[in-house]
């Protein structure tokens, strides 16, 4: 496969995976009536703030929503040093963050 092909497509599902993040804590905010984020990483905040995820988890997470705009307003200057180490030590925490949820979403039963 071309390695331009490759970082592209690194780069859409990556970019994708956290705009389902952001999506889903957009999702609890509003059903949950709390407090209305000025940003995306506002959303990582308000959920570690109302115990939707633990709060050092969502300090974590909070660098992620700042990639995605670099992913979707950089398009020439991607760093892709950066994309990879997000390829090899983050997605953990997505699939951490799909458990958690899952977690939240059984508990209060949303």
């Amino acid at each position: 496969m071309d390695n331009g092909v490759l970082l592209s497509a690194v780069e859409r599902n990556l970019h994708i995976a956290i705009e389902c993040v952001l999506d889903i804590g957009n999702h609890i905010i509003a059903e949950k009536g709390f407090e209305t984020p000025e940003d995306n990483e506002d959303i990582i905040r308000i959920l570690g703030n109302e115990r939707v995820i633990p709060s050092e988890f969502a300090g974590r997470l909070k660098g992620m929503a700042g990639f995605r705009n670099v992913l979707v307003h950089e398009y020439t200057g991607i760093d892709y040093r950066l994309l990879y180490s997000y390829l090899m030590n983050r997605l953990d925490d997505l699939r951490e963050f799909a458990h958690r949820i899952s977690l939240y979403l059984e508990k209060e039963k949303i």
